[in-house]
């Protein structure tokens, strides 16, 4: 009988390599029990994680995130709110690997982003509010460049590019111009369509759709929604619009000052704060948790869109 190797045993259940090995279960059992971890397994486990940045050689370092833990099931939308400073990009780019842990543990569909690096980044794809582009070549151009690092055929990329674009708003004329003549909003865009490109099965999106206007902002958002029904794709989403993770979230956890002080669904949260005679709005739970508005959050931010 051949052995067979589940991607993860569950000592629980006794179906491991040895339980192959020993006769006590079939390979179909084996393969049909693998299967059925696998889809267990959450897109993403954040677990106690830590992270320090040292600001000065006699300064005490600077705790950024402390002792988080979230989870996000296949499929779904975690979102995750908090003001300027609150930890939220750092927390997208150790999940990215783009930081190194100093504490904690984080898998993606089961595989750890330390030991499993190059598994992971296969697997997701980042956006983020400050994307970066060869600012001399087209969209188009920047988007093909990209499909070539993932060995995405050009044909279909090209067609896939336009496809993406469209639906997003961009006409077909941009995809042409320099990425420097274009706004602010239109790179967010061309910066969302790249990610999609790919086709990730855990797309990490970082206040997204910062900068704007709000037609392209409501097309962003029908275009998130679209990609996680029609591809199956499990998706983190920072944001400071309350209104955007109560549409698109069914999950949201509260950041402040590096620690998530409360985590729920939007409908569990606004139970929450109303149980404590709070208006049942999102707003009311930001407030109750941690002190402060978003709105002052989200004035600045309009201003810069704005200059």
């Amino acid at each position: 009988m051949t052995a067979t190797t589940l991607r993860q045993p569950n000592s629980e259940l006794g179906l491991d390599r040895s339980a192959v090995e020993l006769g006590l279960i079939d390979d179909a059992t084996a393969r049909g029990a693998g299967r059925w971890l696998e889809a267990t397994l959450p897109a993403l486990h954040v677990e106690s994680v830590t992270k320090r940045f040292v600001v000065g050689r006699r300064k005490e370092p600077v705790t950024a995130i402390a002792d988080v833990s979230l989870r996000l099931e296949r499929g779904g939308t975690l979102g995750i709110l908090g003001a300027n400073g609150s930890g939220k990009s750092t927390l997208i780019r150790l999940v990215s690997g783009l930081l190194t842990l100093d504490e904690g543990r984080v898998s993606v569909f089961g595989h750890d982003i330390v030991r499993d690096e190059m598994a992971v980044k296969r697997l997701i794809n980042r956006v983020s509010v400050d994307a970066a582009f060869f600012k001399k070549l087209s969209p188009m151009e920047n988007l093909l460049f990209a499909a070539r690092l993932y060995g995405i055929d050009a044909g279909h990329a090209r067609r896939q590019t336009v496809e993406i674009c469209e639906r997003l708003g961009i006409a077909r004329k941009r995809l042409d111009r320099p990425v420097e003549q274009l706004s602010r909003g239109m790179q967010q865009k061309v910066a969302i369509a790249r990610a999609l490109l790919t086709s990730p099965a855990l797309l990490l999106l970082d206040e997204p759709t910062t900068g704007l206007d709000p037609r392209s902002k409501l097309d962003v958002q029908a275009f998130i929604e679209e990609v996680r029904t029609t591809h199956d794709a499990s998706i983190v989403l920072t944001t400071h619009d309350l209104d955007e993770a109560d549409r698109l979230c069914e999950r949201i956890a509260v950041l402040d000052a590096g620690r998530a002080v409360v985590q729920d669904s939007p409908d569990g949260l606004k139970r929450l704060v109303a149980s404590q005679g709070q208006p049942a709005t999102l707003h009311a739970v930001f407030m109750t948790y941690t002190g402060r508005s978003l709105d002052d959050d989200v004035a600045e931010e309009d201003a810069e869109a704005d200059d």
